[in-house]
């Protein structure tokens, strides 16, 4: 059964501030981690130059910092106050809010990056919501950057490496199909997307898409579970994850997916 957006909402603060640790998440937790870091830099510094950026749904200002440090005038707004108070002490300007209301005026920022709240978002109709609010407060002509979590690879997660019942559980069939997470997840998921439907939902809400990418690349997954890497290995990964990065069906084998979008000139 699908939770409602209150459950998830509610989850997402539990799983967060007391579950798991977001800080450690691209830096230590996993080879993985490091790849999904360095590369979404890389696209984020290739879209936006410069200027004031609004890290929605940012975490514990992982991103903002690095950004914050190469001359990005960074604002990070976050539902988990646990994020909120480790990225303000990190030195960047942060708020609690959420990424379907949020509190700035129209055009007040260069960019904003969505690389989180689209995925814990059940319904189309809130993610639309985040994704025309993020383009309300950037200026036309500027950039809006969409994380979404690939359904391929929630699929892969739930059923490789193991039996296969027949008839196939409906919760397998439901997430295939549609998107939606079972409901054993411990992660707060509300939708996995395919990047053709993440693009569509970009598009529905106003905004030129550029591209939609894959981040990690196929080999993301297997820096998740291998131990004792040298950087030869996590090198070659980062190469793979930009040449395939485009590749329609290849670029759905990275965890995570970015649209790339622009605000229209009014």
């Amino acid at each position: 059964m699908t939770s409602s957006q209150t459950e998830i909402d509610a989850r997402i603060q539990t799983y967060y501030g007391d579950v798991f640790d977001e800080s450690v998440r691209l830096t230590t937790r996993s080879a993985q981690g490091p790849l999904e870091f360095r590369r979404t830099q890389e696209l984020i510094r290739a879209h936006v130059p410069r200027g004031r950026v609004l890290d929605i749904g940012g975490g514990s200002g992982v991103h903002a910092v690095a950004l914050q440090g190469d001359g990005y005038d960074v604002e990070l707004i976050e539902p988990v106050p646990k994020h909120v108070e480790r990225a303000s002490e990190a030195g960047v300007a942060a708020r609690v809010g959420d990424a379907r209301a949020l509190p700035y005026e129209d055009g007040s920022f260069d960019a904003a990056l969505l690389l989180g709240p689209l995925y814990h978002l059940a319904s189309a109709e809130d993610r639309l919501t985040a994704l025309r609010e993020a383009a309300r407060v950037v200026r036309p002509g500027g950039m809006v950057l969409a994380a979404g979590l690939s359904r391929y690879v929630a699929f892969g997660a739930a059923t490789l490496a193991r039996e296969v019942p027949s008839p196939i559980p409906g919760e397998w069939a439901a997430l295939i199909a549609d998107g939606t997470p079972g409901s054993g997840m411990r992660f707060p998921a509300g939708h996995f997307h395919t990047a053709e439907e993440l693009l569509a939902e970009v598009e529905a809400a106003g905004l030129d898409v550029l591209d939609v990418v894959g981040v990690e690349g196929p080999a993301g997954l297997f820096l998740e579970v291998a131990s004792g890497l040298g950087q030869d290995v996590q090198d070659a990964a980062m190469i793979l994850a930009r040449a395939a990065s485009a590749e329609p069906g290849i670029r759905d084998q990275s965890a995570h997916m970015l649209a790339i979008a622009r605000v229209r000139l009014q």
